[in-house]
C-alpha cells in the first residue's frame, strides 16, 4: 500500500471511533428515552401538573444534595477516607490538595485526577503514598474504565491507578 492509502485508511478509522465514543456518550444522559427524542420535545410533553412534579422533585434533589454538593472533591474524598481508610491512606490523603473529574462519569472514558503538595515527581518522596491515594480512590469511586492519576506540586505524574 502506498503511503497516501495508509494516511486515507487511518483518516477514516478515526473518524469511525470519534463517531462510535461520540454516539455511546450520547445515549447516557437520555435517561433510556430514545434516541430520537429532543430536549424540546421532552420539555413540552407533559402537560402543567408534569412541569410541577417536576419542580418538586428538583427542589428535593436540591435540598438533599446540599451538603455533598457545597464540598469539594477532594473534601468529599478526605471525608470518606477519613472514615473508611486505613492510617497509612489517611495520613497519605491529607497530602491531596484538589480532585478533578470525579463527579463527573459516564463508564466509557472516565478520568480523575489528584494533586498533592509532594514533590519531586515519579521518583520522589510521594511515589508511595500516591500509591495509597489512588487506591483509596478507587475505594471511593468505581467505574467499569476509569483511571486516576496522581500528581506532585509542579504537575508531574507520580502515578496511576485504575477504578
Amino acid at each position: 500500500m502506498g503511503m497516501k492509502t495508509k494516511v486515507a485508511l487511518g483518516a477514516v478509522v478515526g473518524i469511525v471511533v470519534i463517531g462510535v465514543v461520540s454516539a455511546n456518550s450520547g445515549d447516557a444522559g437520555n435517561g433510556g428515552k430514545g434516541g430520537d427524542t429532543s430536549a424540546a420535545a421532552d420539555k413540552n410533553a407533559g402537560g402543567s401538573g408534569d412541569k410541577a412534579g417536576k419542580t418538586a422533585d428538583a427542589a428535593k434533589s436540591d435540598a438533599g444534595d446540599k451538603g455533598t454538593s457545597k464540598a469539594s472533591q477532594a473534601e468529599q474524598f478526605k471525608a470518606f477516607v477519613a472514615k473508611n481508610g486505613t492510617p497509612k491512606e489517611k495520613a497519605a490523603v491529607a497530602h491531596v490538595l484538589k480532585v478533578q473529574g470525579a463527579d463527573q462519569q459516564n463508564d466509557i472514558l472516565d478520568s480523575a485526577d489528584v494533586y498533592t503538595d509532594f514533590t519531586g515527581g515519579l521518583m520522589g518522596e510521594g511515589s508511595g503514598p500516591s500509591k495509597l491515594i489512588a487506591s483509596a480512590f478507587a475505594d471511593w469511586k468505581d467505574s467499569k474504565n476509569g483511571l486516576v492519576t496522581v500528581y506532585d506540586a509542579d504537575g508531574e505524574i507520580i502515578t496511576n491507578g485504575n477504578f
